[in-house]
């Protein structure tokens, strides 16, 4: 099919974290077009595509690139990492597709940090739980403490996406302050950082030291429920089950 935009979730990082459908979206596509990190991660799987990026921020010119492709008769992948329907691009491509009603859109699904992390800290997620993002870019602050405030008093485990960055680093401090306004010192917490890359480290603490604990824009952070707890190295949230 042409004139066909992919949207594609690359996963966390590792290309055997990629799914065999994304791989093989990405094998069918003549353009893969992306953020130029994410991109950059591919050209050595996919050296005979023809890449496009364009820098952070700029994420309404990348997938207007991606259509303008596509109108040529070509197919097309736009790659995102993660899952491309969290924090992703398919919303985006999805808006804009009104102005190119002659191609066709297919998403495809990845890996997304929450779960990646999640695996490699243990099980933390295996309850009821809410992923928050603390960028501000698009979302008011505001919004998104309210949205801590509402999970930790509801008891949800709580996966946070962008924790920190050079102009926000002092909002994993803050967003841990909302939380402990419910919840104690002592709630089990983990964070993951390069998942599935060169690099990844994790470490099971307690809400208390995650507080002050420096983390950057590629670190996942999981504040488990009250029932969350620490086993051996693992953070586990129990489902339930009687045992």
């Amino acid at each position: 099919m042409k004139n066909l935009v992919y949207v594609i979730g690359m996963g966390p990082g590792s290309f055997e974290q990629m799914t065999f459908e994304a791989r093989k979206a990405l094998e069918q596509s003549d353009v893969i077009v992306g953020y130029t990190m994410y991109v950059d991660l591919l050209r050595e799987h996919f050296p005979e595509k023809q890449f496009l990026t364009t820098p952070m921020r700029q994420e309404v010119e990348r997938c207007r690139m991606a259509f303008e492709e596509a109108k040529k008769g070509q197919t097309v992948a736009m790659v995102c990492s993660g899952d491309a329907g969290v924090y992703g691009m398919s919303g985006l491509i999805l808006e804009l597709q009104q102005d190119y009603l002659e191609c066709e859109v297919e998403v495809i699904s990845g890996v997304t940090a929450a779960l990646a992390g999640g695996a490699v800290l243990g099980a933390p997620l295996m309850h009821d739980f809410a992923v928050i993002s603390l960028s501000d870019l698009l979302t008011p602050w505001e919004k998104i403490e309210t949205r801590l405030r509402c999970a930790a008093e509801a008891d949800f485990s709580i996966c946070i996406y962008n924790p920190s960055s050079k102009k926000r680093a002092d909002y994993l401090k803050k967003a841990c302050d909302i939380i402990l306004e419910q919840t104690k010192e002592d709630r089990v917490c983990g964070i993951v950082s390069n998942i599935g890359r060169e690099g990844q480290s994790a470490r099971v603490l307690m809400l208390s030291e995650l507080r002050d604990t420096q983390v950057d824009m590629f670190t996942t952070v999981f504040i488990g429920n009250s029932q969350t707890r620490k086993i051996g190295e693992r953070m586990v949230t129990p489902r339930g089950y009687r045992i």
